[in-house]
């Protein structure tokens, strides 16, 4: 396949995806994307408007893709502008800077979350994804003993109560902090690297940004998040040991709740990847094969070496925990265009607090 004529012949460019997606076979119409001019102001009215760079470009004032687009809005602008960031030859930083500096920020920023997406464990371990105004944010109060007759389902006579659910607001609220990281990379260091290297440096950044979230939120569900609602502690049989016999009993402590997921550091996840109990052939082969994890009583096992080596979290990631986002990540695009990179900061609002506290349990297997 010929992959210029992807573009119409004023602009020739093959993009990262138009160089690796064979699905793109006909050109993209390039006209509205070239008489949109991105400057800070571009910027500063996206995030006014609770909008990253390229949802704000995907709206009607500016260049929204129709269904069958190959390329998005932003992808477009790098298109325009002679922009290559992938494929055979892609652009040094420095010929980006002189091609379209302002459309920088926006390719870190979609970078970097990419190397976020490439630990997607996390996404999966919270019940809700939230995004509040201010820094602080009040969780609810599920007030979910197993005990508590309210909650049980049962035929209503004349003027009986009816079974409730109580709910009410956390007695303390919790911090939603801003977490940044300087990106120090000076631009004689960047310039005459090629945006597939700088690509995987912005990969990098985002991986390590998810490995630190997964680990704030083992603290709260072990300790948690600060309405004295740390997670339960049950002891395995015999201290200094984990045998399949722990396992079964901490599944069954967990009830009502489904056990789906553990969180354990590498030791543990070798002392049960070698427990007979899980070698059948088809769990070897997977784990040989993929690095596929076994899924212990039906578990997804998570390693994070945040747990303690003598513990292991078991949790229904359904209800346990719930993530608060009151700034979505961001680069500092006005550094970035003015090529201070040694200064251009990264950062996140983000907290994890417990939804309910019983639906997260903690196996001690040394406990004298």
């Amino acid at each position: 396949m010929d992959l210029d004529k992807l573009f119409t012949e004023t602009s020739p460019v093959l993009l990262t995806k138009a160089a690796e997606e064979p699905r793109l076979t006909g050109p993209v119409d390039l006209a509205r994307a070239r008489d949109i001019t991105i400057t800070r102001d571009t910027y500063l009215e996206a995030e006014s408007r609770g909008l990253t760079l390229s949802e704000l470009l995907e709206t009607d004032d500016y260049d929204p893709s129709a269904p069958e687009s190959p390329l998005d809005a932003f992808e477009r602008q790098l298109a325009a502008r002679g922009i290559r960031v992938g494929g055979a030859s892609p652009l040094t930083v420095e010929l980006f800077y002189r091609g379209a500096p302002a459309l920088l920020p926006e390719f870190m920023l979609r970078e970097i979350r990419r190397g976020q997406a490439m630990r997607p464990e996390l996404a999966g371990l919270v019940g809700s994804t939230s995004r509040v105004a201010g820094n602080r944010y009040t969780p609810f109060d599920v007030d979910a003993t197993i005990s508590d007759k309210r909650w049980s389902l049962r035929p209503i006579g004349d003027g009986a109560n009816v079974p409730a659910v109580l709910v009410t607001e956390r007695t303390n609220s919790i911090d939603v902090p801003d977490y940044g990281l300087a990106l120090k990379a000076s631009y004689k260091a960047l310039r005459h690297r090629t945006t597939t290297q700088f690509k995987v440096l912005l990969w990098y950044i985002g991986y390590r940004m998810q490995v630190d979230k997964l680990g704030m939120l083992v603290d709260v569900l072990i300790n948690g998040d600060g309405n004295e609602n740390a997670a339960g502690v049950i002891n395995t049989a015999a201290s200094g040991t984990l045998a399949y016999a722990d396992l079964v009993a901490f599944w069954a402590e967990l009830h009502p709740f489904e056990m789906n997921t553990l969180i354990c550091a590498k030791d543990k996840i070798k002392t049960i990847l070698t427990m007979s109990e899980f070698k059948d052939p088809m769990a070897g082969f997977r784990f040989q094969s993929t690095g596929e994890l076994v899924s212990p009583l039906g578990s997804m096992l998570v390693r994070s070496d945040e747990v303690a080596a003598d513990r292991m979290i078991g949790f229904d990631k359904r209800f346990a925990a719930e993530e608060v986002i009151t700034q979505p990540l961001t680069v500092e695009y006005d550094k970035i265009i003015e090529q201070k990179f040694e200064e251009a900061v990264i950062s996140e609002s983000v907290a994890y607090a417990k939804v309910i506290p019983d639906a997260v349990k903690i196996l001690d297997s040394v406990w004298v």
